[in-house]
């Protein structure tokens, strides 16, 4: 990723809508299917960026331990700084962590960057995972959504439902539940997608307040459906829970 948006990313990350739905939704879903394993060891926030999403999941989760990976040596520093946990500087693709030895695995909008092999990465992600332990993903949703912020982050590809159970399934994975999310901002973020322009500002900025609380109530309510159980059918990013197989 550019380092001016690791740098936008650090600054902002704790005000922006779109963070804090996102790190309230998975948090939501990780505690749940935490309930639910058995599977003992730490969590790994693998692509943690410059570290909000550690710093939500405290130095444990569940009784968990958490730590952090980052590819960037400066955001690894910035995300262990801001998180208060360890985090180790390497990639995905082949991470310095032992075979069987994660209870979870989180992976925020990270297999649709440009220097991530989704299907290395997934490898990578099984071997480190215990038996019917927990794998989290994040992904941006719909190929034809690419856009001008998609490419100043290096995000090469936009995933489907289907296409993810079935890239999970291949690399054995199990999926527990999936779904959209960001459903009742799409038609917004459809047409700013239409009209902007391939030197179109970064997403990632401090909105006005009142819009940001609009689009917070927004994620509040797709987070409760959610909660119930309920898998919403479109939207511009795409949640799914995963469980690792024996």
């Amino acid at each position: 990723m550019e380092r001016v948006e690791y740098e936008r990313m650090h600054a902002v990350e704790d005000r922006m809508w779109w963070y804090r739905g996102l790190r309230r939704l998975v948090a939501q879903v990780l505690d749940g299917a935490l309930a639910d394993s058995t599977a003992a060891g730490p969590l790994l926030d693998a692509g943690c960026g410059t570290g909000g999403m550690l710093r939500a999941l405290g130095p444990a989760r569940a009784g968990h331990p958490t730590f952090g990976l980052e590819y960037d040596a400066i955001a690894a520093g910035l995300a262990a700084s801001k998180a208060g946990c360890p985090v180790v500087s390497g990639s995905v693709n082949e991470m310095p962590i032992g075979d069987g030895t994660l209870a979870g695995y989180l992976s925020l909008d990270v297999l649709c960057h440009g220097g991530v092999d989704p299907g290395r990465a997934l490898e990578e992600a099984h071997r480190c995972l215990r038996p019917g332990a927990i794998a989290v993903f994040n992904l941006p949703a719909y190929g034809w959504l690419l856009s001008a912020h998609d490419r100043r982050v290096h995000n090469v590809r936009r995933f489907a439902g289907a296409e993810v159970r079935r890239l999970l399934d291949r690399h054995g994975f199990r999926v527990l539940r999936s779904s959209y999310w960001n459903t009742l901002l799409f038609p917004v973020m459809l047409l700013h997608r239409l009209v902007e322009r391939d030197d179109a500002a970064s997403d990632v900025r401090d909105f006005p307040v009142w819009l940001d609380r609009l689009f917070s109530a927004a994620l509040a309510v797709e987070r409760a459906v959610i909660g119930l159980g309920i898998s919403l059918p479109f939207g511009g990013s795409l949640i799914v829970v995963a469980a690792r197989n024996g």
